[in-house]
């Protein structure tokens, strides 16, 4: 039997507050070096570990999602700059309550309850050929929503294995 397997990769949108982190870490690193080249140069010192700063957290404000779906378990990695990847979390579909387009009706009691944590792993894009999805899955003992983006592909594989999970997907209908 071969495995089913799809992956999609998704770029988080950079906000507003994003782009003021790094605006603002950028121009106090290069106040401080020109400060300490001009006027003492102990303020480089400073202007240095705003530097470190920077490399530490300026391409954590660049985000990629890759969702990994093979044989029923997701696996959603964050991949920073291109370059480094670090694993976001890992679920078991079988598990899951619920999986519906985010804007529907059928999640309504889940975002309403408060004891549901929630994880978003979606671009923040509404419209423009993203429809984020969410589901709900018991994992370490408490509920969880996870918002994320899958492809149709996904989306119809996962349906096939775990039909009785799904209210409803986009334009089809599966029953429970």
């Amino acid at each position: 039997m071969s495995d089913l397997y799809t992956e999609v990769l998704v770029k988080k949108q950079q906000t507003g507050k994003d782009k003021a982190i790094k605006g603002v870490l950028i121009f106090f690193t290069v106040l401080f070096a020109a400060a300490g080249i001009m006027m003492n140069p102990l303020i480089l010192l400073l202007a240095l570990v705003l530097g470190i700063v920077d490399y530490i957290f300026i391409p954590k404000l660049s985000v990629e999602f890759e969702y990994l779906y093979v044989n029923g378990e997701l696996d959603i990695d964050r991949i920073y700059s291109q370059s480094r990847r670090k694993r976001a979390a890992s679920y078991e579909l079988s598990n899951m309550e619920i999986l519906a387009p985010y804007q529907s009706h059928q999640l309504d009691s889940y975002k309403n309850n408060q004891s549901i944590k929630r994880y978003n792993y979606s671009s923040g894009i509404e419209g423009q050929g993203h429809k984020p999805y969410a589901f709900v899955i018991s994992k370490d003992n408490a509920m969880q929503m996870v918002i994320f983006e899958p492809d149709e592909v996904m989306l119809k594989i996962s349906a096939t294995v775990h039909q009785e999970k799904y209210l409803w997907i986009d334009s089809f209908f599966v029953l429970c």
